[in-house]
Formats: C-alpha cells, structure tokens, sequence
C-alpha cells in the first residue's frame, strides 16, 4: 500500500506544480507578453486585459511591461548656444511603451529604454539648442524649441518601441561662473542707478529747499509790507481821531493828557523828581480848577 500512494502523491504534486505554472495574473498597471522558447506566441503574445490568464506550462514565459506614463529626468548639462553663450539645461521626457513586442527585443527593461533615450534625449538637446540664440531658448522661442525635440527624440525611440508623451526644458541657466559674473555687473549698474537717482533727488531737494525759503521770504516780506501799511493807516486815523477831539475842546485833551503823562510817570515806586513847584508838568496839581473855573 506504501509503494501504491508514493506515486499518487508525486502526482498530485506534479499536478499542482503544473496547474500553478499555467495560470498568471496581469494587474492593471502592466502588459504581458507570452513567450514561447523566446518567441512571441502567435494570436495571443500580448496580453493586456488586467486578469487571470493561461498558458502552457514550461514551454510558454511571461514577460511584464508597465503600461503607464513613464518619466525620463535628463541630468544637468551645459550646451553652447548658437551665439556662443554657455547654458546649462535640465530637462525631462514623459514616454509609454507602445510596441511591446519591439521594447522587449530592443531595450528589454525600463532602465535599459531609459539610458537609451537618455542618450538619445542629451544629444538632441545639443542639436536644437544650438541651432538657438540665448534669448530665443529663454523667452522668445522655448515652446517651439521643445516642441522640435519633442518630434526628433520620438522619431528616433519608435525603434526602441517607445511613445515620447512629453518633453520639457525644466530650467535653463548661465553657468555658475557667468552667473555670478552677470551678477555683479547687474548689481554695479544698479548700484551706478542708485547714485544717479540719489544725486537726482539731492538736487531737486535742494532746489525745493530754495525755492520755499524764496518763498517765504517774499511772503514774510509782503506780510510786513502790509502789516506796516496797516500799522501807518491805523497811527493816521489815530492821529486823526485825537486832533478831531483836540479842536472841541482843546481845555479837557489838555487835562486829559496831563493826567495820562502824570499816571505814566508816578506810577513807579519811589519816584523822585527835582522839579520846580512852579513848573508847567504840575500845573494841573498847583491850580486844578484853573481853566474849569474860567468856563461858565
């Protein structure tokens, strides 16, 4: 009985091995290609339906290949404008594969159709760029440029069996050296600018400065001119005022003015005059109801 059931379990085993071996999964983000001691399978070679899939066992291999958008980064590199200046450029590339059939016999692997179109990418970048002047790379022609190596990089990766989606110059600057050599001449001319602008400023600000002390001396000149003016107006009606109140009675303006003369001059502290008794100053003192009493 032990002889008889060796052999069945080797067979089981062997059905296991066989049923595994046939049957492969395809994810949705993948192709397939079913090969058959190397070569593609006729009518069923590609598979691209996500799924369980079958094949023969032993004789047939199956091959992976994503089916997504691929990214390809250029690395950094200095290319030499058609007017002799120096740029270095960093670009990319979004390819899928469109030929799986001719991916896996040209490049086989995602990394070998990537350092193939690398190579392919840094070399077109040179013959287009340097066809270019620095200002029709940077502003004034960049899309039509990227669109030439767009089509010159796709035409050459369909041997590859590979699709260009995309292509962009991500960046493109003066070397390092140039740079900050540009740099520094921009920072004199705006330092050269600056100092003009300044001188500029200092000059109308003095000329400002002038102009409004100019100013106000005429116009402090002109407010004294009619200050004095009105000053000798307000003196004449003044005068006028008294000599009209002298000639009605020149007996009290007399009084009046002697009493204003005396307040003025006795209204210090210890004031001491040496005078005669009999002068004309105290006359109004010696005799006060002189005059009145002469008036009926």
């Amino acid at each position: 009985m032990t002889g008889m059931k060796l052999p069945a379990l080797l067979a089981v085993v062997l059905l296991i091995i066989l049923s595994y071996s046939s049957v492969f999964e395809v994810y949705q983000t993948r192709q397939a290609l079913v090969l058959r001691f190397g070569a593609p399978v006729a009518g069923r070679g590609l598979v691209t339906e996500p799924g369980l899939h079958f094949k023969y066992p032993l004789i047939d291999s199956v091959v992976y290949l994503d089916k997504r958008i691929l990214d390809l980064e250029s690395p950094k590199q200095e290319v030499l404008a058609s007017d002799n200046q120096r740029l270095e450029v960093d670009a990319f590339v979004r390819y899928k594969i469109a030929n799986a059939l001719k991916f896996y016999q040209t490049v086989g692997t995602v990394a070998g159709a990537d350092n193939q179109l690398s190579s392919v990418l840094n070399s077109t970048l040179r013959r287009v760029l340097g066809d270019a002047t620095q200002t029709e790379i940077v502003r004034t022609d960049r899309a039509g440029l990227i669109t030439k190596i767009r089509d010159s990089v796709n035409k050459q990766a369909e041997r590859f069996g590979v699709s260009i989606i995309d292509a962009r110059l991500r960046r493109v600057d003066l070397p390092r050296q140039i740079s900050e050599k540009v740099f520094e001449r921009m920072r004199a001319e705006r330092g050269r600018e600056a100092a003009q602008y300044r001188a500029q400023g200092k000059q109308e600000g003095q000329q400002i400065r002038a102009s409004a002390r100019r100013d106000a001396t005429v116009i402090i000149a002109e407010a004294q001119q009619k200050a004095d003016s009105i000053r000798g107006d307000g003196d004449a009606k003044r005068a006028d005022i008294f000599a009209a109140a002298y000639s009605k009675d020149p007996d009290f303006f007399a009084f009046y003015r002697s009493m204003q003369a005396y307040e003025t001059a006795l209204e210090g502290k210890g004031t001491r005059f040496v005078l005669s008794p009999k002068s004309n100053f105290f006359h109004f003192f010696n005799q006060p109801m002189d005059k009145a009493a002469a008036k009926p």
